[in-house]
């Protein structure tokens, strides 16, 4: 007997997609409405007769989001370090990004956080930052342009999801079409290629930011997996008050205050807090199958095989 299948529902999947509550969903919405933005207000400007694009080929309103490689400029523009890694005026551009964002992002956090997510995405985007300002100002070749150039995509960004997950599971596999099944990690040696030989072919400063966010994603990843989560630095200045109340259930020897010492009942209970968690998510496992855990729970599974 044939077994039903629900057809796909492609209207709820764009909902979802662009109107979901996960971090990817809202990064995938932030950039669609940059988008049709910028696109809506040079619509306007064009039907008025205004004059729309200038040197650069962007918009008035892509100039001011642009990330320019002029220092000075820069200095009066400093917002642009973050709005660039939002900025697209072009459908493929905007096409292309985001579905190597959703691709990756999906990867990213079936094994790390929305938070992780969020903070690769636009640590990414700022070290590509630093990369394009870098190369041109610096090197020979860009600097009868360097007054003149500006960034803008967000592609930098989203190449650092792509290779920090590459780098943290780099046997996870994916099945392509025309190229059949392959592991992650041949995937992000591709990308990472491509951008090395495309820099004299046209875009060099898109290519050099895009080996900017490579680099952090691959850095940011291989320490994590070291059991180093450079993001813990963001906690010295900002401190919720969940991340408190999540501190204060992990296991701790030390006597609370105003309170009697700990019995010797209470703190072989809490010692063996952490293991009765990890115990949980293997049941959870032989119940419900790998997929069925969270992001967090693949995480602090993860970091327990590590540690034997």
């Amino acid at each position: 007997m044939m077994q039903y299948q629900q057809p796909f529902n492609t209207g709820a999947f764009f909902k979802n997609l662009l109107l979901g509550r996960s971090m990817l969903s809202r990064l995938i919405l932030i950039n669609t409405v940059v988008f049709l933005a910028i696109n809506f207000v040079s619509l306007i400007m064009y039907l008025s007769g205004m004059g729309t694009t200038g040197i650069t080929g962007l918009s008035a309103v892509g100039r001011y989001l642009a990330l320019p490689s002029n220092i000075d400029l820069l200095g009066s523009m400093p917002w642009t370090i973050f709005t660039y890694m939002f900025t697209q005026e072009g459908f493929f551009h905007l096409l292309f990004n985001l579905v190597m964002l959703y691709f990756g992002g999906m990867i990213f956090l079936e094994y790390l956080s929305e938070k992780k997510l969020l903070s690769t995405y636009l640590m990414g985007g700022i070290v590509g930052a630093v990369f394009f300002i870098a190369a041109f100002n610096l090197f020979p070749v860009f600097q009868n342009v360097a007054s003149e150039a500006v960034a803008i995509g967000a592609s930098a960004s989203v190449l650092a999801i792509f290779i920090a997950i590459a780098t943290y599971v780099p046997d996870y596999t994916v099945h392509l079409f025309l190229f059949g099944r392959i592991k992650m990690k041949y995937i992000a040696i591709a990308f990472i290629a491509i951008d090395l030989l495309s820099i004299q072919d046209g875009n060099p400063g898109g290519h050099i930011a895009h080996l900017g966010g490579a680099l952090w994603g691959f850095v940011y990843a291989l320490q994590l997996k070291k059991g180093t989560d450079i993001y813990k630095i963001f906690d010295w200045f900002r401190k919720p008050l969940t991340e408190t109340r999540k501190s204060s259930m992990k296991f701790s020897t030390n006597r609370p205050k105003n309170s009697k010492p700990m019995s010797d009942v209470e703190y072989n209970t809490k010692r063996v807090a952490t293991q009765e968690e990890i115990d949980k998510i293997l049941d959870k496992i032989g119940k419900s199958g790998y997929a069925s855990l969270s992001a967090n729970e693949k995480e602090l599974l993860f970091k327990s095989s590590n540690k034997k």
